[in-house]
């Protein structure tokens, strides 16, 4: 999954439910939509919210 130029691999079927994962991103809207094209390929129900963590603005996901 490419997020802003960075490549992430994620093993979302091995993603266990209220886990999270923080992704840190500048345009939080485009990050989110090339996140949705692939959980929902993948059919995989997240949570997503646009958060700054020790100073480090992104988007924190959650599986559901």
């Amino acid at each position: 999954m490419l997020i802003e130029g960075v490549t992430y691999e994620i093993n979302w079927r091995g993603f266990k439910k209220g886990t999270s994962v923080f992704f840190p991103c500048l345009d939080s809207d485009r990050a989110k939509a090339q996140l949705m094209v692939v959980t929902e390929r993948l059919r995989v129900k997240v949570l997503t919210k646009e958060v700054i963590e020790e100073g480090i603005r992104g988007l924190r996901v959650w599986r559901m």
